[in-house]
């Protein structure tokens, strides 16, 4: 059985865990979306802090969406997956990245280009 698209946890169709993905960017920080604020994309639910979030989300979904559908980076790189936490969490070149947890994200730093190639090789094969 194949993977989602999108990580959401085994009980909610929550993407990025019901965190703004749109956040990340303007503040610089996760903030939980808001119920009200919220948008079906690839399957998933996103919420949103604010209606402005979900229509600059709506207008460019993949310029805010995590990479590798929110699944951790790192285990994408390794060939594999595992659910992106969205308080681990990094922009590199304009791009949000989720890792699985605090010491997979410590070794995602040290060479993110890296493993982001990898990744990219990777993706979406790794959902099968």
């Amino acid at each position: 059985m194949a993977e989602d698209r999108i990580y959401t946890s085994l009980f909610s169709n929550a993407a990025v865990g019901g965190y703004d993905p749109v956040a990340y960017f303007t503040q610089g920080r996760p903030v939980r979306g808001k119920n009200a604020h919220r948008a079906e994309y690839q399957g998933a639910i996103w919420y949103f802090a604010s209606d402005e979030h979900r229509r600059m989300f709506q207008v460019d979904p993949e310029k805010y969406a995590p990479q590798y559908g929110g699944y951790c980076a790192w285990a994408v790189a390794h060939g594999g997956t595992a659910s992106g936490d969205p308080l681990q969490w990094s922009i590199y070149q304009d791009k949000l990245y989720l890792n699985y947890d605090a010491d997979i994200q410590k070794d995602w730093a040290r060479d993110k280009a890296h493993w982001i190639e990898e990744a990219d090789k990777n993706w979406p094969a790794v959902l099968k």
